[in-house]
């Protein structure tokens, strides 16, 4: 009998990735699956393209499957799982509309106080499509990107974790949606909600024919791209943090502390007994490709001396609007003055993100999270020596590599633990 195998999906915000592991952590199989466009339909492509890539011995070997996506990337469905409009994306701020409603019924200082929120985008469609419930209409299911994907997969629709439902209003703390939140009758079906890594249900049959996946092969609550990146990274004692430097720029720090503050865009994230403190930059590796391709970013790198520090101070944003360290919806980008040499532009921008980091890290132990000790580097910024050298600097502890630093390996651990 084959070796047992567990995988792991991560639908980022370009892209697709699939990692296979066995029982003791050991990359088997990888495959990816780039794209350009966000829909359902190139999602649901997407993910039968990665399974269908992975060799089928590995794939007679799975025991379990999990599957991660970006947070507050949601869509509302039917009563079978069909998308009734094209999802919402999780930088999406539409919900700035609603924000006034989003205030008046939630408690002061709440991570859903954001116009990036699935609460907010929630409550935006109910605004904008007039949904109400009657008795010629199905109230739709309101789901996450994780949810619907994994959804393809187990056909059990309206299962969420707490990990994606933490931005619905989900009471994390007491594991239940709150009082305030059920008061609305919303028009819609909220998902239940289970711990990431539980087991759902098997794959559908069809699928595991198709596939050539065992039947028993057990479908786990997933959870969010950053959370999946931390359990990769090896992070584990309090005062670790992991920093993602994907399209944007997440923060996670491992506390005995939970907080929320809405005024700096700060949110926790349980994570067994403990807490994942931190928040979501909208700066990133999105605003560097904005102005430089993979080569030049290379290149002009290694011409930058990280030691010395830029005397330019940007706040680099493809678009008006911020999360985390400061939530502001009209925050204006400043990428001025722009000097003429391309190194130097690279190095003012790299100065200016570590520094948006290490704000945040300061701004989470003012509030009264652990001191940090020791930070991971996950996402494709995590190959840039210079940029590495530059947060050190600021950041004043250790910036080390993920052990792993892909989001997909950190949702193939989440699924070996339903095993």
């Amino acid at each position: 009998m084959s070796s047992p195998t567990f995988l792991g999906i991560d639908f980022g915000t370009s892209g697709a990735r699939a990692i296979v592991i066995n029982l003791q952590g050991d990359i088997q199989s990888q495959a990816t699956r780039p794209f350009t466009q966000q829909t359902t339909t190139i999602w649901q492509a997407s993910l039968f393209e990665l399974i269908q890539q992975l060799p089928v011995p590995l794939r007679q070997s799975l025991r379990a499957i999990a599957i991660n996506g970006t947070s507050s990337t949601v869509l509302l469905c039917d009563t079978v799982g069909r998308p009734l409009d094209a999802p919402i994306l999780y930088n999406d701020d539409r919900g700035a509309a609603v924000l006034d409603q989003v205030r008046a019924i939630a408690p002061a200082q709440h991570t859903v106080i954001s116009a990036t929120s699935s609460l907010a985008k929630l409550l935006w469609w109910i605004k904008e499509q007039g949904i109400k419930v009657n008795s010629q209409t199905e109230r739709p299911y309101f789901l996450h990107q994780a949810d619907w994907l994994a959804f393809l997969l187990h056909g059990k629709l309206g299962i969420s974790d707490y990990h994606n439902a933490l931005k619905l209003g989900y009471d994390i703390e007491h594991l239940r949606y709150p009082d305030w939140l059920q008061r609305l009758q919303l028009p819609v079906y909220l998902p239940d909600v289970l711990a990431p890594g539980q087991a759902v249900a098997p794959i559908r049959p069809t699928l595991a024919s198709q596939f050539q996946i065992p039947t028993d092969c057990l479908i786990c609550a997933g959870t969010t791209d950053s959370i999946a990146a931390f359990l990769a990274s090896g992070a584990s004692q309090l005062g670790e943090a992991v920093t993602s430097l994907g399209s944007t720029l997440v923060l996670k720090l491992l506390s005995q502390t939970r907080l929320e503050d809405t005024r700096y865009g700060i949110y926790s994230h349980r994570l067994g007994n403990r807490w994942l403190v931190g928040g979501a930059s909208n700066t990133g590796g999105a605003v560097l490709k904005q102005f430089f391709n993979q080569a030049e970013l290379q290149q002009l790198s290694l011409q930058i001396q990280p030691d010395q520090p830029s005397s330019l101070d940007y706040y680099p944003l493809l678009k008006p609007g911020e999360r985390f360290p400061i939530n502001d919806p009209t925050l204006t980008p400043r990428l001025e003055p722009r000097p003429d040499q391309p190194v130097a532009f690279l190095h003012g921008l790299l100065e200016s993100m570590a520094r948006i980091e290490a704000q945040g890290y300061q701004l989470l132990q003012q509030l009264g999270a652990a001191p940090v000790t020791r930070v991971y580097t996950a996402g494709g910024g995590a190959q840039n020596p210079a940029w590495t050298a530059i947060r050190a600097r600021h950041l004043q502890v250790p910036v080390l590599p993920s052990a792993q630093t892909e989001a997909a390996y950190g949702t193939a651990r989440l699924a070996q633990r339903s095993s």
